[in-house]
């Protein structure tokens, strides 16, 4: 029997609330106490994730009740919690936004599932008295989110925070559990680009991060209220999953890992390597041709910035283009596919990829797709049944180039 008590989420009114950097700073200090920690992401994320994983010293794991069923996330949350002190689990967008307009799918409805305290994040930029009404509607708009407390960002001054920390305390009975200011040139911790953050595998070592976000949790947050926030939740259970297989089955996947391709759940990884797989992590930037291997996993991330480096390394897209014609099983999503088409066209540049697919794709300025999706399965193919439903998520800057369309 696995159990999990002591746990948080940390939410916000709207994405770019700041959760990310309450969550990061949360946890340094928490790993500054010496308790062992697990953390989550309410999904479908990968680049959050990473970050909070670096700061865990610990895999983060994804929590979507849209791509995995509830009762799977509620064990994979009890399973990979139950040995720790606290466990930390950073939301998605707005605390009510999900799916449709009943918030499926919302971080509202995974803390409810996971009975979790909530502390909801509150970008203050240009208002006072408001953000209480804001909280306040959070509180009477589904009593069954438990909102233990509120954390203020980007708060400009003293007065500000008074005003704020008043209203908030009047009116809506929970407590400013935190009030990070405005920090000027340096509220841009982590920097961003068009998906979000950049991958921890793009961030220069020795930047100062821990220190940095150490301080923003010994100045302006107020750990052992969280932690005690916490402690509240009532114990969860469950049994463990069966992950009996047949080992006799052994066979060699590689896998593209470096600065480029980074985007990975790891209960994929992990789902492989119970199931047989030997691992083997190959770059596409600097490995000229594939390892002998059973088959070939080309995750997600960021080709359209690499796209120079990925071009100057053909020996590689020649050995994959090979290893493919010659009948090498690839799976490949996101920026995969990016690297198995035609070419890419950057800004005003046009970068040659491996070629298997001929199609040229483009970088646009806007989202061509983002949100969940849903497929069947409409006609015979080596992998899946006429019929299956196939779930997913995508959010891309990509899509045919304009020539192509």
């Amino acid at each position: 029997m696995a159990t999990s008590s002591s746990r948080l989420v940390i939410a916000g009114l709207s994405g770019d609330s700041g959760k990310t950097i309450a969550s990061l700073s949360f946890l340094t200090a928490l790993k500054r106490k010496g308790l062992s920690v697990s953390v989550f992401k309410k999904g479908p994320d990968y680049i959050d994730p990473a970050w909070l994983s670096i700061t865990a010293q610990t895999a983060c794991r994804n929590l979507d009740t849209y791509l995995v069923d509830p009762d799977v996330v509620f064990r994979t949350f009890v399973v990979h919690s139950g040995s720790c002190d606290i466990s930390v689990i950073e939301g998605n967008r707005g605390l009510f936004d999900g799916k449709d307009a009943l918030g499926t799918h919302s971080t509202a409805e995974l803390a409810k599932l996971l009975a979790s305290p909530v502390v909801v994040v509150v970008n203050t930029t240009k208002t006072t008295r408001t953000v209480a009404a804001l909280v306040k509607g959070c509180l009477d708009f589904d009593s069954g989110v438990d909102v233990a407390g509120v954390i203020l960002n980007r708060v400009a001054g003293p007065r500000h925070l008074g005003v704020t920390r008043g209203s908030i305390e009047k009116y809506c009975g929970v407590k400013v559990l935190g009030a990070i200011p405005n920090l000027g040139e340096d509220s841009a911790l982590i920097p961003g680009r068009h998906l979000g953050l950049i991958t921890p595998a793009e961030f220069a070592p020795g930047a100062g991060l821990e220190a940095r976000l150490q301080k923003i949790a010994d100045d302006y947050l107020d750990v052992d209220a969280l932690i005690e926030a916490a402690n509240a939740a009532r114990k969860l259970s469950c049994d463990p999953p069966d992950v009996s297989v047949d080992r006799s089955i052994r066979v060699d996947i590689g896998y593209f890992r470096d600065s480029v391709f980074t985007f990975y759940y790891p209960e994929n990884l992990e789902a492989l390597e119970t199931n047989g797989a030997r691992l083997i992590p190959v770059s596409s930037l600097t490995d000229e041709k594939l390892p002998e291997l059973d088959a070939l996993y080309i995750g997600g991330g960021f080709p359209e910035t690499h796209a120079e480096q990925l071009a100057r390394n053909s020996a590689m897209m020649k050995s994959v283009k090979k290893a493919a014609r010659d009948g090498l099983p690839i799976y490949a999503e996101c920026g995969g596919l990016i690297y198995l088409s035609g070419s890419v066209r950057c800004g005003g540049n046009v970068y040659p990829m491996t070629n298997l697919f001929p199609i040229d794709l483009q970088m646009y300025s806007k989202p061509v797709g983002h949100g969940y999706s849903a497929v069947e399965v409409d006609k015979n193919n080596p992998f899946f049944q006429v019929g299956s439903k196939i779930r997913g998520h995508e959010f891309h800057y990509s899509g045919p180039a304009d020539d192509q369309k």
